[in-house]
């Protein structure tokens, strides 16, 4: 079994990788989970991530965005939310300059666990993808730094750095 990260498991991060704690109110009638903000200086202003839009995507269970190909931006930070289900995302850094070269994390994000609700930013040039290891889909919030126009966003075809299957297996996912 790999090693996944939450808040309880910081250890070893990317370079540039942010995890944030959010902040969770509860009462009688409901949860309200606060999901971006610009006094958060260690995921806004602080690292020069301004706020450029926000996106939601749904997946179904088990699959994985994208399975042979990692994302990548030259520009971009994502920051990530799951929202609803439960998202394995995975995160690798190819980065010459970067002292954490080579390294791999996996964080475990749902809303339903305090211990794995939390925002992740994605620094740019990182290889990075999710899938949804719950038995329902999968939502997951963006707030990229950058407007999305497709000149920015890459593919890159996974070369022996991970493998979602191994995540399938982990979470017993056929």
């Amino acid at each position: 079994m790999q090693t996944y990260k939450n808040l309880n498991n910081l250890e070893n991060l990317i370079e540039g990788v942010v995890v944030r704690q959010l902040k969770v109110h509860k009462d009688a009638s409901g949860t309200l989970f606060e999901t971006l903000r610009n006094d958060w200086g260690d995921v806004y202003g602080d690292i020069n991530a301004p706020f450029a839009m926000q996106y939601m995507s749904q997946t179904p269970p088990g699959l994985a965005r994208d399975e042979d190909e990692w994302h990548v931006h030259k520009n971009q930070k994502d920051r990530f939310v799951c929202i609803s289900g439960k998202i394995v995302t995975a995160i690798y850094d190819p980065r010459e300059d970067s002292k954490t070269k080579g390294e791999l994390n996996l964080f475990e994000m749902s809303p339903d666990a305090e211990e794995q609700m939390y925002m992740v930013v994605i620094p740019e040039e990182t290889y990075h993808g999710f899938m949804v290891v719950s038995q329902i889909p999968g939502m997951l919030l963006n707030f990229p730094t950058q407007l999305y126009t497709g000149e920015d966003e890459g593919r890159v075809k996974h070369a022996g750095e991970f493998n979602w299957q191994d995540v399938r297996n982990d979470f017993g996912i056929k």
